[in-house]
């Protein structure tokens, strides 16, 4: 599963390689003048979270709205039937129900991180206009509206807020050296290296 899981990022991400790479290099000039003319310190590691974030938004966009429609059933208003058409455990199962939350998990990390939430409840609100917006476009262009989908996006996104809560929680007790700004930009810059090298 670990294999078809990052097998489909490597094609969602290779699929939108040139909006991605002209988006970067465009948002990356503006950036960098901006802190450049506003005498802003530049810190590595916050600069590629946010390039990263956008880049999720970016790759999101293209899952969500350039799939192949020809193979999607009808449109889903009813809570929970989608989820339970499938076999417990079956391939066509794993990949809506853990497909639907691992794609909300990374919004509601990074949403949760922008906004210091100390509050679920804000993250789930954010993670449900998200959703409603991505399935009413789909249903605008042709592709299908699943309320199941809004609601794994919920939980996904709720997860993500969860991750963020449980690091927060713990970093107090890192080593000052894991919170220092140089290791944060070193650490950035070799994960960013095992995310290109693993796409």
């Amino acid at each position: 599963m670990l294999e078809n899981l990052s097998r489909t990022i490597g094609n969602v991400f290779a699929f939108s390689l040139p909006m991605v790479v002209i988006s970067c290099v465009v948002l990356t000039s503006l950036r960098l003048f901006y802190l450049y003319k506003t005498k802003t310190p530049f810190v590595l590691y916050q600069e590629l979270f946010t390039l990263s974030f956008i880049i999720y938004i970016l790759c999101l966009f293209q899952v969500v709205t350039f799939q192949d429609a020809s193979s999607l059933g009808g449109n889903n208003f009813v809570p929970f039937q989608e989820i339970f058409r499938y076999s417990f455990g079956s391939r066509l199962f794993l990949k809506n129900v853990f497909g639907n939350l691992l794609l909300f998990l990374p919004y509601g990390y990074f949403a949760s991180v922008y906004l210091k939430s100390e509050k679920p409840y804000e993250i789930l609100f954010l993670t449900l206009i998200a959703s409603i917006a991505i399935e009413s476009t789909q249903l605008m262009i042709g592709r299908v509206f699943d309320v199941d989908d809004i609601l794994l996006n919920l939980v996904g996104g709720t997860l993500g807020y969860y991750v963020y809560f449980f690091l927060e929680k713990i970093a107090d007790f890192w080593p000052k050296v894991f919170r220092a700004t140089w290791f944060l930009n070193v650490l950035s810059i070799v994960l960013l290296g095992l995310v290109i090298t693993i796409l």
